[in-house]
């Protein structure tokens, strides 16, 4: 079952890698790509690797600003939310 909340944090990170270019467009398209197929995998990802993911993101953020940091900040708060729904941390 797709998860609603991976979902929007995939088109989020692309609306992010719209807004770029070059090596940080390509770094979101692949961290898009990921989420994407987190949210139709049969198993939920883990905390530990939403974690990394998020560190991605806020670093790609800080280094590019503007609209692209917008977006992902858009993309986190989706992910923290699809966290709060797993079990553990």
């Amino acid at each position: 079952m797709p998860s609603d909340s991976l979902e929007t944090a995939a088109e989020s990170v692309r609306n992010a890698a719209g807004a770029a270019s070059g090596d940080v467009a390509e770094r979101l398209e692949s961290q898009a790509s990921q989420f994407e197929r987190m949210a139709e995998a049969d198993r939920d990802p883990d905390h530990g690797k939403l974690a990394r993911h998020e560190h991605v993101l806020r670093e790609i953020a800080e280094d590019a600003g503007g609209e692209v940091s917008d977006h992902v900040d858009d993309a986190l708060e989706s992910i923290r939310a699809f966290r709060e729904t797993l079990e553990g941390v």
